[in-house]
Parts: structure tokens; sequence; C-alpha cells
């Protein structure tokens, strides 16, 4: 073997000569520091901040009757939601819940695009509250940037430090908010001040609020952009009809820098004075005069700040506003874009939507105040005391009420047939129990093998409902 063939050869990966620029595959992008800003979205977005976070915080504490009112315990395999108590044999409600929220997810994408992601989405509405607490103790966004880029101080120092303990305290009290809707929250409150809480509550606090620290803290936009699926698969349900934040092309071309008392029909420029302001205020750092990006959440903020720009300069407002592509292209006034709300597509969303809604609602209201699996026991058929042939059965009966439901047990299907079984059956609210009973037919009474049969379970209210099971009876050879 020659010793050419043992030589290494590195072969650079990409070779550009002197005028041309390299590119990296895992570059580092600047952090982001977003401007505050004032103004009817951002109004708008504060109130969904205050909305989500009162219905989070807030629900673990609600009562109803003796209980919390919305609890899933996942150790009794029960969950609670206000009035209504649901098991597991209850899954096609989740099921139903789900199918709704994907749709109506298609529904307002359709029509206002990512509303969602600018005003109720949990990354977007802890990175405001994290974003908020920042800006209380380090300053407004030149004096995050000079801190960030000074040397170490005693003041850097405190600020940092107070500012990672105001958030890790906000994180771990989202931790045990969210635990306590899968532990009574006031349990796991005292168990908290005991020092007793378990190893899994322990564990769920600490992951929830990790990652809400690291999330809403550090990577922020970083999960709209690069983690959240939705950002990626939204231009399917995008169409040139969809409201979106825009910028006015036309309004604002050429752009350009000018004094106040530049009058705009003489400067042979746009609107846009070049201000760049719209790129300060935005949390995922675009610029929206670039056009549609799906890294856009449709926060608005854009808007808000680039309007105030417009006042001071004494131009009409709505150079960056919530419009459509064909509004923008056709010259629609506000009226004719939204008559293209009600198109084809979003009728049919919404009819499926309201269908679905319908359909859920009717089930819970007619849903049967109790539930009943019948189990055959894996012992094998038996002669009983008596001569006659004997099969034995557990019933598991589930009072999806919060009253106590007394239940009747029958058994029918085979002439002959026999029950053992208490004539009276007291189910606890919102509990389940275990009935075992026995079936008899007489020795003679039916060939081996499988037999069809039915139990008839029945409450004794004044409108007594009744529910069949069916089950099977075996004869042995």
């Amino acid at each position: 073997m020659s010793s050419e063939s043992n030589d290494k050869k590195i072969i650079p990966i990409h070779s550009a000569d002197e005028d041309a620029s390299s590119a990296f595959l895992y570059a580092s992008t600047p952090k982001i520091y977003p401007r505050t800003v004032q103004g009817i979205f951002a109004h708008w977005r504060w109130l969904g901040v205050f909305i989500t976070q009162l219905v989070f915080y807030g629900l673990p504490w609600l009562e109803w009757g003796q209980r919390q009112a919305v609890l899933f315990d996942l150790g009794a395999r029960r969950f609670y939601v206000f009035g209504l108590v649901l098991y597991p044999q209850d899954f096609i409600y989740l099921t139903g819940l789900l199918v709704v929220s994907a749709l109506s997810l298609f529904l307002f994408t359709a029509v206002a695009g990512r509303l969602w992601c600018g005003y109720a989405c949990p990354q977007t509405v802890y990175s405001e509250i994290f974003m908020y607490i920042e800006r209380k103790i380090e300053g407004d966004r030149s004096a995050r940037m000079r801190l960030d880029a000074g040397d170490y101080s005693l003041e850097k120092g405190v600020k940092k430090t107070y500012k990672h303990i105001v958030w890790l305290g906000f994180s771990i009290w989202t931790g045990f908010t969210f635990v306590g809707y899968f532990t009574p929250i006031h349990e796991l409150g005292m168990e908290f001040f005991q020092s007793r809480m378990g190893s899994w509550e322990v564990f769920w606090v600490l992951f929830y609020g990790f990652a809400t620290y690291g999330n809403a803290g550090f990577m922020r936009e970083q999960v709209c952009k690069y983690m959240c699926p939705y950002a990626r698969f939204q231009s399917a349900m995008f169409d040139h009809d969809t409201l979106i934040v825009t910028y006015d092309e036309q309004r604002g071309e050429p752009r350009g820098k000018r004094s106040h008392s530049v009058v705009l029909a003489e400067s042979n420029l746009g609107a846009c004075v070049d201000c760049s302001l719209c790129v300060q205020v935005c949390p995922t750092g675009i610029d929206i005069r670039h056009g549609l990006q799906y890294e856009c959440i449709g926060c608005g903020a854009c808007a808000d700040v680039c309007d105030g720009v417009m006042d001071k300069m004494g131009y009409p407002k709505g150079l960056v506003r919530y419009s459509t592509q064909n509004a923008l292209k056709q010259g629609w006034s506000t009226s004719d874009m939204l008559r293209r709300i009600f198109r084809p597509r979003v009728l049919v969303y919404t009819g499926i939507l309201w269908t679905l809604i319908l359909v859920l609602g009717i089930s819970l209201y007619v849903r049967t105040p109790f539930r009943v699996d019948v189990v055959r026991d894996r012992s094998l058929p038996r002669i009983s005391g008596k001569g006659e042939i004997e099969n034995v059965y557990r019933l598991q009966l589930m009072n999806a009420t919060e009253t106590q439901q007394r239940l009747n047990i029958r058994v029918h299907g085979i002439d002959g047939l026999e029950i053992e079984v208490d004539d009276d059956i007291v189910v606890e609210p919102a509990q389940s129990r275990w009935v075992p009973l026995r079936v008899e037919i007489p020795y003679d009474a039916l060939k081996p093998g499988s037999h069809k049969i039915w139990f008839d379970i029945s409450n004794t209210d004044e409108h007594p409902i009744n529910i069949t099971e069916a089950s099977v009876f075996l004869v042995p050879k």
C-alpha cells in the first residue's frame, strides 16, 4: 500500500474567494430586547394576560359543594369539572373537546391568523409577565442593553440576582398551581408548609416551574420560532382573506428619514420614516416591512408603535395594521374586508364546529347519572351446593352525580336464571363500588357452551333510569 493512501486529506466543506461570505449552519442570534409599547393592541394583550392567569391561578381555589370545583383526581380515577363527575370510561368527552379545540384553531386561524399566539398562548403570556418583571428591575430597553454590555459590578449583580429570585418564585408558584389541579390545592398547601409533599408532587412542581422559568425567562422567541409546530403549518390554514398584521407597502415606500416640518406630498417619500421602532418592539425580532413571515405571532405591537409615530408626524394611522392581502392589493375598505370573513371555508368550519359543540352538549345533558361495567370472574363455572350451575360476576357501579344512588340489579336472557345480590345497593356520591354476584341456572337447562345474558341496572329515583349491559353465561361440558 502506497504512502499516499494512508495520508488523510482535509477537504473544506465550503471554499470561497475573498468576495464571498461564509454561512454557518448554527449561527448564534443576537439577544432581543423588546421595547415597551403602548396602544390599543397592547391593552388587549394585557387583558388576555389578566384573564388567562385569573382563570389558571384562581380556578383551583374555587369550591363546588364540599370539594374543589375543578380537580383531576388521577389516584381515584375521577375528574371533577364543576357539577360533572367523569370517569376514565368517559374518555369520549375528552376526545370531543380536543376535536372542538382543533376545529376552533382552524377557524380562528382562517379568519384572523395567529391571534391565539399573540394574545392567549401560554408562551406569550408568561413571556410578557417575565419581561414586565425584567423591565421593573433592570429598566427599559436601553438600560437593559447597557447593563448586559457593561462589566460586572455590584449593581449588575444585585439586579440580576433579584430578577432571577422573582422569576424563580413566580415559576414555583406556577408549578404549585399546576399540581393543584391534580391534588386538592388546600391539602397541597398544608403538605407544603408541613414539608411532607409527596415525591411526585415535588417533581411536578419543580418540573413545571423549571419549564416556565426556562421558556419564559430565557428561550422566549426561540420557542415560537423553532419549537412550536403551529408556526410551521399555519400557512396551510391561511389564505389571502385571512386577517394578519400587514405593512402597507404602497403607502409606506419609498421609506426614508425626514424632519417633522417636511410635507409628505412634497418629500417624494412614503409614509414610513424608517425609524425601525416596529423592529424594536417585536417580541420575535422580525421586520414586518418584509411581508408575512412565519415568525410573526400577530401581537400587533408593531401596529401600536407605528400609529404613535404617525401621530407625531401628522400622518394618518394604519401604515402597519391588521388587514388582509386581498384588501391591500385591491384597496378595499374595512367593510369590504369584513364581508369576506363569511367565505365558504369559514362557513364550513363554523358549521362543523357548532354541530360538534351541540352534539357534545346534548350528550352531556342526557348522560346517565351512573355507569356500569360487567366483568365476568376468571374462575370456571361450578356446581353450587343446590346442584345448579353457577357463574360469578363483578359489577363496577360508578356514581356520576353528587347525590347518593340506590340501584337494583336484575338479569335476563335465559329461562330459570337466578341471581344472588342485595335488592338495594347504595353507591355514595361521586364514588364507585364493586359488587360481586352469583348467577345460577338449573343443571340441565342449557347445552354446554357460551350463552348470552343481560344485566339490567336501574336506580330508585322518581324517574328511574335503566342501563343494560351484556355478558355471557358459561355451561361446562
